[in-house]
C-alpha cells in the first residue's frame, strides 16, 4: 500500500467515525465525541493499524501543533489524544505530563495509564484496563519544548515559561478540537512535573480566561516540590534502614552513613520537626537549600547500592537481574525502539526524522529559575482547586516519601501550616483487595503513599492510582 493510499484510509476512517458510525463507536470501544473542523481529520489515527498492536486500541488523534497562532511560529508540541471508553465521562478532560525535565509523556502513554501498555518485560503491547480513558478523555503532551519528537527551540527561563508554552498549545489545541472546550480539567503527572503541573495550574487560575477549560484540580506522583536536601538527602539513611535487606550494606559502611548523617544535621530530623500540627517552620539542615559539603548521604547510598546490585533501580528498589527489556529504553538504557519505528511515527503523525529519545533534550536555558512550588505557587493552587492530590510510592529512593512528608508539614495553605493530624498507617484500601499504604486528606490537600510502587506510580500500582484518579474528578469518594 503506497503512503497516499494509507492516508486516504486514514482520512476515510476519520470521516467515518466523525460521522459518528455506530459500527465504528462498536468496534472501538469507545464514547462516540465528533470534531466538525476538517482539521481534525489530519491528525487521525487509526486504532486498528498501530505497527506492533495486534489489537483494536480504538481512534485518537495526535500530531504536531504550534504554540501559538502565529503564521512563523516554529515551536511546536507533539500530543496524542484519546476520547474516553464506553463508561468514561465526556465532560471531563485529563492532561497528563511526564518529568525530566525533557522525559516524553508518551512514556506515561504507553507504560503508565494509557489504553495499551507495553511495559518493562512485556514481549508485545496489551490491554491496559486500568487505562485512564476509562475516567475520561486523556491528552498526553510531550512538553516543554526539546521533549520526544516537540520541535523548536524553547529555551525555558523558568516555569512561567514553561506554562506559557503549554497553555499556548492549549489555545491551538482547542481551536482544532473545538468541541472539547468547556470541559473540566485535570492536570497530572509525576517527577519534575512535581514543577510543571502547580506552575502551569497558577498560569491559568491567574487567568482562566487564558483557555476555555475549567480546571478542576491536580494530581502530582512522587514530585519535586521542594529541594533536594529535603526529599532526598534528609530522609536517606532512615530510607536504607527501613530497607536494610534490599540494600544489604555491611556495617562499617552502615557506620559510615551514621556518623555523615550526624555531621550534617539528618540525624533524627524527622522525629525531632515533623510534628502534626507542626510546632513552626521546619529548618533547613544547612546554612542553604543545598546539603554543606561532605553531605551527599543520598549519593554514598546510590553509589554503593549500585556496586552490591549493578541493577539497583532508583525508581524501584527491590529489582535485580535478570533486567527486563524495556522498548522505550528508559530500564536497561538503551536504543528506544517503539516510537523510533519508521511506521510508528507516520502512523501517529510524528516527524520521521527526529530521533525520539524518552528522556533528553534541551529544555531550559541554563537551570529552570523558578522555587519549588510548595513555596510559591502550589499552596494557592490547592486553595483554588476543587480537590488536589499528591500521591508518593514508598519504594521510590529518587524522591522519598518522608520528603514529600516534611514539605507538606513545611508548607502553608488555607490558612495552616502542615496537616493538623497525623497521617494514619494502612489507611489507604482498594475495594476489599488490600492495604496499600496511607492515605491523609485536609484543607483541599489529600496525599496518598502506595506502599507496592515506586517512583511511576500509574505504571506500578495502576489500580490504586486509577482510584485514586476516580477521587480527584470526585467520581468516588477516597479509597
Amino acid at each position: 500500500m503506497t503512503q497516499q493510499e494509507i492516508l486516504g484510509h486514514q482520512l476515510e476512517a476519520a470521516k467515518r467515525w466523525q460521522t459518528g458510525d455506530s459500527q465504528n463507536v462498536k468496534s472501538s470501544g469507545v464514547q462516540n465525541i465528533t470534531f466538525t473542523n476538517p482539521k481534525a481529520s489530519e491528525f487521525y489515527v487509526d486504532g486498528k493499524s498501530l505497527p506492533l498492536v495486534d489489537f483494536d486500541v480504538g481512534p485518537s488523534w495526535a500530531g504536531l501543533l504550534p504554540i501559538s497562532n502565529s503564521p512563523n511560529e516554529t515551536r511546536k508540541l507533539f500530543f496524542w489524544f484519546f476520547p474516553p471508553g464506553p463508561k468514561g465521562s465526556l465532560d471531563d478532560l485529563i492532561f497528563w505530563t511526564n518529568g525530566g525535565p525533557g522525559c516524553s509523556s508518551l512514556a506515561g502513554l504507553l507504560q503508565e495509564n494509557g489504553p495499551f501498555t507495553w511495559s518493562w518485560g512485556q514481549a508485545k503491547p496489551t490491554v491496559n484496563q486500568w487505562s485512564w480513558t476509562n475516567l475520561s478523555s486523556v491528552l498526553w503532551v510531550e512538553q516543554p519544548i526539546g521533549t520526544g519528537f516537540s520541535q523548536g527551540i524553547g529555551h525555558a527561563q523558568n516555569e512561567d515559561d514553561v506554562s506559557a508554552q503549554l497553555v499556548g498549545f492549549m489555545q491551538q489545541f482547542l481551536e482544532v478540537f473545538s468541541e472539547l472546550k468547556g470541559k473540566k480539567l485535570y492536570l497530572s503527572g509525576e517527577s519534575y512535573a512535581g514543577m510543571y503541573v502547580p506552575y502551569i495550574a497558577n498560569y491559568i487560575y491567574e487567568d482562566p480566561t487564558r483557555l476555555d477549560l475549567s480546571l478542576q484540580g491536580i494530581w502530582i506522583n512522587d514530585p519535586v516540590i521542594s529541594w533536594s536536601v529535603v526529599q532526598q538527602e534528609i530522609p536517606a539513611l532512615d530510607f536504607v534502614k527501613k530497607h536494610a535487606s534490599i540494600f544489604s550494606f555491611e556495617q562499617t559502611f552502615m557506620d559510615h552513613l551514621e556518623e555523615e548523617a550526624a555531621t550534617c544535621n539528618y540525624t533524627g530530623y524527622m522525629d525531632k520537626y515533623v510534628t502534626y500540627p507542626p510546632k513552626g517552620l521546619l529548618p533547613l539542615p544547612g546554612d542553604s537549600t543545598d546539603s554543606a559539603k561532605g553531605c551527599g548521604v543520598w549519593y554514598d547510598i546510590w553509589f554503593n547500592a549500585l556496586t552490591i546490585n549493578p541493577t539497583f533501580n532508583m525508581y524501584r528498589i527491590w529489582d535485580t537481574y535478570p533486567l527486563p527489556w524495556d522498548v522505550l529504553g528508559f530500564l536497561n538504557h538503551q536504543s528506544p525502539v517503539y516510537f523510533n519505528l519508521t511506521d510508528v511515527k507516520k502512523a501517529i503523525h510524528a516527524p520521521v526524522d527526529t530521533d525520539w529519545v524518552v528522556c533528553g533534550g534541551f529544555i531550559f536555558e541554563t537551570i529552570d529559575g523558578s522555587l519549588p512550588p510548595a513555596f510559591t505557587v502550589l499552596p494557592s493552587v490547592i486553595e483554588k482547586s476543587k480537590r488536589a492530590v499528591i500521591v508518593h510510592g514508598l519504594a521510590d529512593f529518587n524522591l522519598i516519601a518522608d520528603g514529600t512528608r516534611i514539605t507538606i508539614q513545611n508548607m502553608t495553605w488555607n490558612g495552616l501550616q502542615g496537616f493538623q493530624t497525623p497521617i494514619a498507617n494502612d489507611s489507604f484500601i482498594v475495594d476489599g483487595v488490600g492495604a496499600y499504604g496511607s492515605m491523609h486528606s485536609e484543607r483541599g490537600l489529600t496525599y496518598y503513599e502506595v506502599a507496592l510502587a515506586g517512583h511511576l506510580v500509574p505504571q506500578f500500582a495502576p489500580g490504586p492510582s486509577f482510584q485514586i484518579m476516580q477521587y480527584l474528578m470526585g467520581f468516588r469518594d477516597a479509597p
